[in-house]
């Protein structure tokens, strides 16, 4: 179902009271306001979350208490159930990015973006190709050609599940590039084994977030054959990766990141979150997280958000229909 966001701004929300808003119809929290990260901590769901929620604060952007949670399981799907079950509250949000398209899609949620509210896209993450230090491969292309011959003798893993977000960032690539996707071999590590299964070379190529390359490459162990942003990235050993784009594949693969609120938030909330977003990703102090995460600024407001979340769920539901994966 598409969730409509409009209420009458004088009716309570769910979570807070019709006091929380002035006569001219603003709304302002006036208690503390949860941010759920539907994963455990550590990943980039986990970071995103805390950082905001840090950024907020230390920069005077909102005054009330900011508490992140962790709800891990099902891809994302116990997060986003816990915050379907707080229809109208202006005060329980989650952090989101792709799995929130493709977990429902693959028939492992019933949840998926159109049953909340879109409040904030904050940043662009993107994807890397990395291999062993020693491995034959230098770049993409001497990769997919490989590939292209004989595709299931290289294997890839990635940390998320078939059909999810590792999986589907390497299919988009190497389908550009001419692989026959439906004879790629993914495997998934979501006990956090995906490196030392490159390490010891149970598998061939890891797909995996920029940031997650980064120490690795400084310490000589694994090399990145490619990135799927549209330029270089800037910054420290992340300049050094080549895009795909450079290596004459024409595709990309953006990881967005942003907020949501529960089903059937109220407008003048919405409203406040909006401003207050952008307030962050304006400031100084959220741009030095970002430099220090190799993340790009990327804001979009609640309707711009949602209609590219629409898009992007229709180019999604391509690529898992040309696995057989879609539900």
């Amino acid at each position: 179902m598409v969730v409509t966001t409009a209420c009458s701004s004088g009716s309570k929300n769910a979570g807070g009271s019709s006091d929380d808003k002035g006569d001219s119809g603003e709304w302002k929290p006036d208690k503390p306001i949860e941010i759920v990260a539907p994963s455990g901590a550590g990943g980039g769901w986990d970071t995103t979350a805390r950082m905001a929620a840090k950024m907020f604060n230390e920069a005077g952007i909102i005054d009330q208490k900011i508490g992140v949670v962790n709800k891990e399981g099902g891809g994302g799907s116990v997060g986003w159930a816990y915050v379907a079950s707080k229809e109208g509250s202006p005060y329980n949000l989650f952090v989101s990015s792709p799995p929130l398209l493709l977990v429902p899609l693959n028939g492992q949620s019933k949840y998926d973006h159109e049953d909340f509210t879109p409040l904030a896209n904050v940043i662009a993450d993107y994807a890397a190709f990395a291999v062993k230090a020693d491995a034959k491969w230098d770049n993409l292309n001497e990769l997919f050609d490989d590939m292209k011959k004989d595709p299931s003798s290289i294997t890839v893993v990635g940390a998320s599940a078939p059909g999810s977000m590792d999986h589907i960032q390497f299919i988009k690539i190497a389908k550009a590039a001419g692989v026959d996707i439906t004879k790629i071999k993914y495997v998934s590590d979501q006990d956090g084994g995906a490196l030392t299964s490159l390490l010891n070379g149970s598998v061939d190529v890891y797909s995996t977030g920029v940031a997650e390359t980064v120490e690795q490459v400084k310490a000589g162990k694994i090399k990145v054959l490619g990135v799927t942003s549209e330029e270089r990235l800037e910054g420290d050993t992340l300049s050094d990766f080549p895009t795909a784009k450079e290596q004459g594949i024409d595709a990309t693969f953006v990881n967005w990141r942003g907020f949501f609120g529960p089903p059937k938030m109220d407008k003048a909330a919405v409203k406040y979150y909006e401003e207050k977003f952008k307030e962050l990703s304006d400031s100084k102090e959220f741009a030095e997280v970002r430099e220090k995460y190799g993340w790009d600024e990327m804001y979009m407001d609640s309707e711009e958000y949602k209609k590219f979340l629409d898009e992007q769920k229709e180019e999604i539901k391509g690529l898992l229909d040309d696995l057989g994966l879609a539900k």
